[in-house]
């Protein structure tokens, strides 16, 4: 039976190595190929390199290939440079990533990359629109590192993060998610700080333990949105499998473990989320643990839920400051114009 064919965006060099073991290719090399498949983008293996024979790099052609996205569009907000990506990969359905520009400091011009690890999510959260179109595939390690590759090529100035919080659960494809994190972290990948690659979950408890037991590298952000049960259940279905105590509980098991501060989103709701028993809950809730508070107005396109008023949001915010004694930022989510922005992403053409 034939081996399948080795994808060079789908393990790291080391793995790549091991895998083309028997060719005895030089470290060096495997490293070169590598680079040139994840981080510069090539199409495919070269057939001439001044060190290495042609018959062997024929063995290596015969062996491994390099996978590519069909980009099917792209669309740059004209009003902050936020750009969405339209890929399709090898199996059924389309999924998006976002370019954000970091161009504040002249000295250090960059993106992040928000990227998809799924194809529509299962989770059903009421207000996001990715969780409307329900649940497809997982995406291949190569797919999601092919986002960013892309993305990269089409740049003009470097990628330095990568965000999962795309379309999809990430503790939901875990493995695939963490290979692609160690591909985007590897000196001969895209060379992405670890401490810039973020993931976030809804509350998937296995794997946030899996994730601590695991001591990975990459930050973890927790989306919350509601500290009180019920009103949780209403918006993110996902604390009915896996209610408030049991997240906290393996949140603070992060927290001992890494002696990290705990960040979590709170995808803002005018009129639901907002008051002061809120931001009680919220501190009764994390009562001893240290938290970042990442503020998110919502985006709904169908006006279900509405952003605060500057009046409401900034009550709000005193309200958390007073009760939680804690950091409290509002993330700013660009890219609403062309449906980039956080909860947005439908995987449907501009």
């Amino acid at each position: 039976m034939k081996n399948p064919m080795i994808l060079l965006k789908d393990q790291t060099s080391t793995e790549l190595a091991l895998a083309l073991a028997d060719l005895a290719l030089p470290d060096r090399l495997v490293r070169q190929l590598h680079a040139a498949a994840v981080r510069r983008g090539a199409t495919e293996i070269p057939f001439e390199l001044p060190t290495v024979s042609p018959k062997v790099l024929q063995k290596v052609r015969e062996r491994a290939t390099i996978p590519r996205l069909k980009l099917l569009d792209k669309i740059v907000s004209p009003q902050d440079g936020f750009a969405k990506y339209l890929f399709e990969g090898a199996g059924e359905g389309r999924f998006e990533a976002v370019r954000i520009p970091l161009l504040h400091r002249p000295d250090d011009l960059k993106y992040v990359v928000c990227v998809s690890s799924q194809v529509g999510c299962a989770l059903g959260c009421v207000f996001c629109a990715t969780g409307r179109m329900g649940f497809q595939r997982n995406l291949a390690t190569w797919e999601i590192v092919d986002q960013v590759t892309q993305i990269q090529m089409d740049s003009e100035h470097p990628v330095r993060g990568v965000v999962f919080m795309g379309m999809g659960e990430p503790m939901l494809n875990y493995d695939r998610v963490i290979q692609a994190a160690r591909i985007f972290s590897e000196p001969c990948g895209m060379a992405i700080n670890a401490k810039a690659i973020t993931i976030s979950t809804v509350g998937v408890v296995p794997g946030i333990r899996r994730f601590t037991a695991e001591r990975q590298p990459y930050r973890l952000i927790v989306s919350l949105t509601s500290a009180r049960t019920e009103q949780r259940q209403s918006l993110l279905p996902i604390e009915r499998v896996y209610p408030l105590p049991e997240l906290l509980a393996a949140v603070r098991e992060y927290h001992a473990v890494t002696r990290k501060r705990v960040t979590f989103a709170w995808t803002v709701l005018a009129g639901i989320n907002t008051g002061r028993e809120d931001a009680r809950a919220l501190a009764e809730l994390t009562e001893g643990l240290p938290i970042l508070l990442d503020l998110i107005d919502v985006n709904d396109p169908t006006g279900q839920f509405r952003r605060p008023s500057t009046e409401e949001a900034n009550a709000f915010r005193d309200a958390l400051r007073e009760e939680l004694n804690m950091p409290v930022q509002r993330r700013y989510s660009g890219g609403q114009d062309i449906h980039g922005a956080c909860g947005m992403l439908a995987a449907v053409e501009s």
